[in-house]
């Protein structure tokens, strides 16, 4: 492609030169990822991947795209922190956070993000779930986690679908 210079305020004759495309440009395009994910489906354990897969189902059936990736509150905080800070930037527009026993990662999250943060308490060994649920209701003022019943992984995904296509 060729790209006319203008007439030269000299009276000089107009020059043409071959357009190149811009490195930096170039290698910025490749890594726009055009299929980005719209929800984030976080747990704390590697452990709770099959109570949280209905929430990817009810994603999956919506055609909403998702990611799930497995980071502690406890023992990562500081990963939990840069991923959820770069959440919307990345494109999300939900976080999905589901946790048992103290149930310390949806709250993390809302503390990290401005995104809407669907906290899944799940079922532990020795109370049944009733003490990640209490944990994820129980926020307090400015921290703001919905909250899906005990091992409610796919109403978390409904609501998620809900939100995005309100």
């Amino acid at each position: 492609m060729e790209i006319a210079k203008p007439d030269r305020p000299n009276g000089g004759k107009a020059e043409t030169a071959t357009a190149e495309p811009m490195p930096e440009v170039e290698s910025a395009f490749e890594e726009i990822e055009v299929d980005a994910p719209l929800v984030g489906i976080i747990m704390g354990s590697a452990n709770d991947k099959p109570k949280m897969r209905p929430a990817g189902e009810s994603l999956h059936e919506a055609g909403i795209r998702y990611e799930v990736r497995v980071i502690s509150a406890h023992r990562d905080p500081e990963r939990v922190r840069e991923y959820c800070y770069a959440a919307r930037m990345r494109g999300l527009k939900v976080i999905i956070a589901g946790a048992g026993m103290s149930a310390a990662l949806p709250g993390v999250a809302a503390a990290h993000s401005d995104l809407p943060v669907i906290g899944v308490p799940l079922a532990g060994k020795s109370l049944g779930g009733l003490d990640a649920l209490l944990s994820a209701v129980q926020m307090p003022p400015g921290v703001p986690v919905g909250c899906v019943a005990i091992d409610g992984a796919k109403n978390a995904g409904l609501l998620a679908a809900r939100i995005i296509n309100a």
